[in-house]
């Protein structure tokens, strides 16, 4: 498969002369890609006709907001909404909420919609972007579908589970999944004032960065009263009374109040693969870098494709609303006519949990060596910013780079909240787009003042100690 330009057989109509019958754009998802999608198409022609259907009446809101609204710290759900109703359609964006797409006709060009009431109706389109997202990973867990047992992922499920709260007023919390949804979720439980337990089939929680960061992690949520238990499978969950109890592995038994499954995502691709939308690895539909489909004038992005990986030279799935955004924006142009390509992404993603943030770009150690890389990793610490300034905070950093040539391959940091690691990964995330060396980064003319860092930045004085290591090595 081409890294980009067109699938075979795939076709791109040019953008319309002036004349011409108008062209139609139906997007099936609200959300980043969705949404992203057609305000870049009407940007590229603003003629074009862009309707979007959307399952639910929510369009264009942060799902990764809804663990604030469940704590509280985002008061209102409306909130949450990068743009109302009313501000994609004054972009000149139609939008039916409330709207199932039930199948894709790619010969005759129409998507057959359920409405609101029921009612058949049958939706033609020149182009056709697809995007469906994730959905919440449902593991083999007997009793997982009974009351007082959650998922969290579009803002109906949210709603669900403030209302449990509020009516409810449950004591002890049972989540399961130690991944970037159920830690944002224990800090949200604890902030209500509940009892937290995160049960982790894994060995240690935060799987998406090294396992020292995670023990790290896992004291800081101890530190906050939250209880962990790794390397336990959940087999069951059963009633007992007025709560529910939770089974594992070994003897395990926990009881709570309400339980939340916080087991990852996969694509939701059902309706792309009826339509003979080809479905490649990870469950993800297929799709070159213009984010085109095999299907001819069938574009998809955002959660339910494969993602490609610029380290990697692959594809990955990396279901991230970064990404999603991008994707969109990408498929968006494409069908209103464009040339855009998709230049891929690096996996960086940012969490906050309690008072620690935990960032990753790029390949870990394990990944790196997995890819057939030569990968170096070192750990540095080091304060955020100059130690006689009141409020510094402790980094600890992790670069990995290619033994053989130099080249950087990944970072992580964990630290304190207000320590500037969502720059500072960012500054790591650039270097590696640009495919810089590790030694390159000392090189980097950033900011200094030693309330904010030091003449060297902690990002910098990883990738020296990195370089040292690696010509000591040298032999």
């Amino acid at each position: 498969m081409p890294v980009a330009g067109a699938l075979p057989g795939v076709c791109c109509r040019a953008g319309l002369e002036r004349g011409d019958v108008m062209k139609r754009l139906l997007i099936i998802g609200g959300s980043d890609a969705g949404v992203s999608a057609g305000l870049r198409a009407r940007e590229i022609d603003p003629r074009l006709e862009v309707t979007m259907v959307v399952a639910d009446k929510f369009p264009n809101f942060s799902i990764c907001g809804l663990p604030f609204y469940i704590s509280g710290e985002t008061p209102d759900w409306r909130m949450l909404a990068h743009r109302s109703v009313s501000e994609i359609e004054q972009t000149g964006i139609r939008l039916l909420l409330g709207h199932r797409a039930e199948a894709i006709d790619p010969d005759r060009r129409i998507v057959l919609v359920t409405s609101p009431e029921g009612r058949a109706v049958s939706l033609g389109y020149d182009e056709l972007v697809i995007g469906t997202g994730a959905m919440s990973v449902r593991p083999d867990i007997q009793g997982i579908d009974q009351p007082g047992v959650f998922f969290l992922r579009w803002v109906e499920d949210s709603i669900a589970l403030k209302t449990f709260l509020e009516e409810n007023r449950p004591v002890h919390a049972a989540i399961i999944g130690g991944g970037y949804i159920g830690l944002e979720m224990a800090d949200a439980f604890t902030r209500r004032g509940m009892r937290v337990t995160v049960v982790e089939y894994a060995d240690t929680i935060l799987t998406t960065v090294d396992p020292e960061l995670g023990v790290q992690v896992r004291e800081g949520l101890e530190r906050h009263s939250v209880q962990v238990a790794t390397g336990m499978p959940v087999r069951a969950v059963e009633p007992i009374g007025e709560r529910l109890r939770v089974i594992g592995d070994q003897g395990f038994s926990l009881d709570a109040d309400l339980v939340l499954v916080a087991a990852g995502a996969r694509p939701n691709t059902g309706l792309a693969a009826l339509a003979g939308v080809e479905i490649g690895e990870f469950g993800a539909i297929r799709v070159n870098r213009r984010m085109q489909t095999g299907v001819p004038h069938v574009f998809a992005a955002g959660d339910c494709v494969q993602t490609w990986h610029r380290v990697l030279g692959q594809y990955q799935y990396l279901p991230l609303g970064t990404t999603a955004h991008k994707q969109g924006y990408t498929a968006g142009e494409n069908a209103a006519g464009g040339d855009a390509v998709f230049p891929g992404s690096l996996g960086t993603q940012a969490v906050k949990i309690f008072d620690l943030v935990a960032a990753r770009t790029g390949l870990r150690d394990s990944e790196a060596k997995a890819a057939g890389f030569a990968p170096l990793s070192i750990g540095y610490a080091a304060w955020d910013h100059k130690a006689y300034y009141p409020g510094a905070g402790r980094l600890n950093i992790r670069i990995t780079g290619d033994r053989e040539t130099g080249r950087l391959l990944g970072a992580q940091i964990l630290g304190p909240y207000g320590s500037e690691i969502s720059k500072r990964i960012d500054v790591l995330a650039a270097a590696l787009y640009h495919e810089m060396p590790v030694d390159g980064i000392s090189g980097l003319d950033l900011s200094y003042a030693p309330p904010l860092s030091g003449p060297w930045d902690p990002v910098q004085a990883a990738a020296q100690e990195w370089s040292r290591v690696r010509y000591r090595d040298i032999p």
